[in-house]
């Protein structure tokens, strides 16, 4: 007796031999719309679903497989006597495989075009055959991705029919395409902020070596429905990348990214900036980013928002770094980069654009707005006023401050970050870290930045002692007045912002 198997497909790579095995092996082809001429077209032998169903494709093919003949022939349970007797009693044949894959939504959920086209996009008749055959996985075979053809055929060809732990395993990846499916849907229509359940749809694009430590586990995935600049940048050289790598690029890319109309650069080493400048020229500005720490770049990562040149490149092969990130390279900078076989050169093709932070917790999860934010009411809470170049400072360094971890202090002279201290229990020690870093490296005049409010009038007295000129705080303590006086008494300038940013 005669097997069937449903054809549907919009990725048809590999089908045409795969086909040809199932008929050779008593498989009878049973197939719709552009499939079934695909199939027909090779010499195969399928028969169309209205042959089935005796009933037509119809509303431009959005009803062909959605009948009982189809559904009661997947989802019949072959050990049920009942099962079987109501199949022959309504004339429906089994179903034993089913080899469908999804109109191409992902591809196209992202796109420029009308609202209407993207829902034509929406697949309904492959997700209902394709949760049916899941749910007959004891009895059916259902196959979504094409590099399974493979295995099944060696199964057949062995046994003569695929194996139960096989198809469970198909099973199983059939509801991981149609949760990921249905959520990238839901994303599109559900205009909501925090809807009452949290969708994920992500596509792995590769394991890695391993996470944040050898002996963790770890793989990489990118969204199926928004744009990113970490989902589809280009490896123009080097090895592959790491779970840390990736982290470490992406804070990168979002520090250069708040300087939309200057030439920036950072450096980010262990998810922390250790570096970062702007400046006119692209050697110039990598060379004052290398002038801020040139003990920590070494085994960093560099980005910039700039095309790369052959100068440039030939200043950053002059350090080990483990990944050269820019929206683009001369030809001369790449040859010049490659050079290190092992240097990772990264090709930046999009802005940031995360509209959300998802933090893991243990049984849970974290979502907030992402902090892309400035505030537009800086105000000077103090009796002297900031000159312009201290203002200017005081803006570039608040912007740097932002990807600190906190407590975050930056110390800069407004074109280089030449003090970077956070990740302390306290705001005093992470100024003490930063002031010190930035007065050892620089001697011109130095401003002060911090991601929160002082508790205390500590941090003014300390930064009056060392010489600091001005600083910018978001204000808001109990004893903001505390800070404002001592910074009045040392003539210091001093702004309140309205807005933290802490960064964990």
């Amino acid at each position: 007796m005669k097997k069937r198997a449903l054809i549907s497909v919009s990725d048809k790579s590999g089908l045409i031999d795969f086909a040809r095995f199932l008929e050779k092996n008593n498989y009878e082809l049973i197939s719709t719309g552009g499939t079934f001429k695909h199939l027909k077209d090779a010499g195969l032998s399928p028969i169309q679903i209205d042959e089935v169903t005796n009933f037509p494709e119809m509303l431009d093919g959005r009803v062909k497989t959605l009948h009982p003949k189809v559904h009661g022939g997947i989802l019949a349970i072959r050990s049920n006597e009942e099962h079987m007797k109501t199949v022959q009693e309504h004339g429906i044949g089994l179903i034993d495989m089913v080899i469908v894959n999804l109109y191409p939504f992902f591809e196209n959920a992202d796109k420029e075009i009308s609202l209407e086209e993207k829902v034509e996009f929406i697949d309904i008749g492959g997700p209902s055959m394709l949760r049916s055959a899941a749910k007959g996985f004891f009895d059916v075979t259902v196959i979504t991705d094409a590099s399974d053809y493979a295995k099944i055929q060696e199964e057949i060809e062995t046994s003569g029919n695929t194996q139960l732990e096989t198809r469970k395993m198909l099973a199983g990846k059939v509801f991981n395409l149609t949760a990921a499916y249905d959520a990238a849907i839901s994303k599109m229509l559900l205009d909501e902020e925090y809807p009452n359940y949290l969708n994920a749809s992500f596509k792995k694009v590769a394991n890695l070596r391993y996470g944040e430590n050898p002996h963790q586990s770890a793989a990489y995935y990118v969204s199926t429905v928004e744009k990113g600049a970490m989902k589809d940048f280009e490896q123009l050289g080097g090895k592959e990348l790491s779970f840390n790598n990736l982290r470490d690029m992406d804070l990168c890319w979002k520090v250069v990214n708040e300087f939309k109309e200057e030439m920036a650069c950072c450096a980010v080493k262990h998810s922390t900036p250790c570096g970062v400048a702007v400046g006119t020229t692209p050697g110039e500005t990598y060379r004052k980013t290398f002038e801020c720490d040139p003990v920590s770049i070494f085994g960093g990562i560099v980005g910039m928002n700039f095309k790369v040149d052959a100068a440039t490149a030939t200043a950053l092969n002059e350090t080990f770094l483990e990944i050269v990130m820019a929206p683009d390279f001369d030809a001369d900078a790449l040859e010049i980069l490659n050079k290190k076989k092992n240097l990772r050169v990264i090709k930046i093709k999009h802005p940031v654009s995360d509209k959300q932070v998802w933090v893991k917790i243990d049984g849970g999860m974290l979502v907030q707005n992402a902090d892309d934010e400035f505030s537009e009411d800086i105000s000077v809470v103090t009796e002297k006023q900031p000159t312009d170049e201290q203002r200017k400072a005081l803006i570039f360094s608040q912007r740097v401050v932002k990807y600190v971890k906190s407590n975050a202090i930056v110390v800069s002279n407004g074109q280089q970050a030449l003090g970077i201290g956070g990740g302390q229990v306290n705001r005093i020690w992470a100024t003490q870290h930063a002031v010190e870093r930035a007065k050892a490296k620089f001697g011109g005049e130095l401003v002060l930045a911090s991601d929160a409010f002082f508790p205390f009038r500590d941090v003014v007295d300390f930064c009056a002692a060392e010489g600091i000129k001005a600083i910018i705080q978001p204000g808001g303590s109990m004893r903001d007045e505390e800070s404002i006086q001592a910074a009045n008494e040392h003539e210091i300038p001093m702004l309140f912002t309205g807005m933290r940013h802490f960064f964990h």
